[in-house]
């Protein structure tokens, strides 16, 4: 095997330990949050919502520049990373409007005024769901990047 595509795998398998430890930390901030139901201590609960709602979207945004802006640029040449790649790609866009939805209800960054957490628990619900279904589209990319030859 040449240098590079030594060089390129291994620059792959980074990117994707990078990714999960990522994702890895959403979850554990999901879970925290979670744990705050019934939401009474609105200044813990929403001062915890912003930790998440920042950390998701960079979740979002990082595995999209990092892992999904090269398939999308057609920069991949394997062709079961395509294919699975094309297999998943809608429904993974489909989770980001989730999130983002999710985020735009509950960023209230700083000014945390007026905050209505009357339906976090359901969003919330709704949005692990949505974060499940995209893990395991997520990993059947990552299993495709890892297990197919250059």
């Amino acid at each position: 095997m040449s240098k590079v595509i030594e060089e390129r795998r291994a620059g792959s398998h980074r990117i994707i330990q990078e990714l999960v430890a990522v994702r890895d930390h959403v979850l554990s901030l999901y879970s925290q949050l979670a744990a705050l139901h019934p939401f009474t201590d609105i200044e813990k609960a929403s001062a915890l919502l912003e930790i998440f709602c920042q950390s998701l979207i960079d979740y979002t945004a990082d595995t999209h520049f990092r892992l999904y802006r090269y398939l999308d640029e057609k920069r991949e040449r394997r062709k079961p990373v395509i294919d699975v790649a094309n297999q998943v790609y809608p429904s993974i866009l489909g989770s980001t409007d989730a999130i983002l939805r999710f985020n735009d209800r509950y960023d209230f960054g700083k000014a945390r005024t007026d905050v209505d957490l009357s339906n976090l628990e359901g969003d919330l619900s709704e949005l692990g769901e949505r974060l499940a279904d995209r893990i395991e589209l997520e990993d059947k990319v990552i299993a495709a990047l890892s297990l197919a030859k250059a």
